[in-house]
């Protein structure tokens, strides 16, 4: 029976062969699976910080914002007791009473501007994904209006909500607060100004709309020569 152990053998050694390559490509699979796993995992760790990154830049640009709005203020104050200290103040002009309760949002604008809406993403949510991926947060609001001022526009609305100079927004619960009114998607930012700049800083390359588009966020502006944004009903306290 030489013959006949001859070929057991050669089976055999044919078998343990093809475990071996079994054993070898499962290696390699693996090893393929976790160097993605990295990979996702650096990717997602890096727009973490990018995202913190610009969040920082945003509220330093804010304090400097607060900080030229305070330097007017007092300066204006200085100049209004100077007048009174001459004992006759000239009156305002028509048109510094009408730019100054723009600028403090008391009154009510209608003219040329765009139209941002922004929904929650409609993609379907993973199994062990955080939800909070697919949802509008304070931080892409804000990322929109400090666009739309950063283009020229003159007043902005959150869901007819006015923005002033001391509004404030931030998520509360499954919600987000502007002017302590809880606002729920769609989300709909107004801002009157120019339509085409207004527009153009959204759209362009690398910006806002491109951004939010990529974490999921659906966006859409809409162009109008007929935007009205609500005079702010809150009170409104001095510095």
């Amino acid at each position: 029976m030489p013959g006949q152990e001859r070929s057991r053998m050669a089976e055999l050694s044919k078998l343990k062969k093809f475990y071996w390559w079994i054993a070898l490509v499962g290696i390699i699979f693996g090893i393929i699976l976790y160097v993605q796993f990295r990979v996702v995992r650096n990717i997602q760790y890096n727009e973490s910080i990018q995202r913190t990154r610009e969040l920082t830049v945003q509220v330093d640009q804010m304090k400097k914002e607060r900080d030229v709005l305070h330097a007017q203020l007092t300066r204006m104050r200085g100049q209004l007791e100077n007048m009174l200290a001459a004992g006759s103040p000239a009156p305002p002009g028509k048109e510094d009473i009408e730019h100054a309760m723009i600028f403090a949002g008391i009154t009510g604008l209608t003219g040329s501007g765009v139209e941002v809406t922004l929904q929650d993403s409609s993609a379907i949510q993973k199994p062990g994904e955080n939800p909070n991926y697919y949802l509008v947060h304070d931080e892409d609001i804000l990322r929109v209006v400090n666009e739309l001022k950063a283009a020229g526009a003159e007043a902005i609305a959150v869901n007819n909500q006015r923005l002033t100079a001391t509004t404030g927004i931030s998520c509360s619960g499954p919600s987000i607060s502007i002017n302590k009114k809880a606002l729920v998607p769609p989300f709909v930012i107004t801002a009157i100004g120019s339509p085409e700049s207004l527009e153009g800083a959204l759209k362009m390359r690398g910006g806002v709309v491109e951004f939010l588009q990529y974490c999921g966020i659906q966006v859409s502006i809409k162009k109008s020569k007929n935007i009205t944004i609500p005079a702010y009903k809150g009170s409104i306290k001095m510095l």
